[in-house]
């Protein structure tokens, strides 16, 4: 599995979400964001682009593949 970085904290911070919220809008567990941030899960394609739309960031911004 590859290695990456987790910007995911940042562009929540930045729209003014909590980690609950966005879970809820991603429909996720708050667990989930959570493990994002921490690079402790690597998402699923279909969950990077539902987090990428809804805190309006590109995914390549938001998880950075080493």
């Amino acid at each position: 599995m590859a290695e990456f970085e987790c910007r995911l904290k940042k562009y929540r911070q930045m729209k003014d979400l909590t980690q609950e919220q966005l879970a809820e809008k991603v429909g996720v567990r708050r667990e989930t964001i959570m493990r994002l941030e921490k690079a402790q899960y690597n998402p699923s394609l279909k969950l990077a682009v539902d987090i990428s739309r809804a805190v309006e960031a590109p995914i390549e911004e938001i998880f950075v593949f080493q």
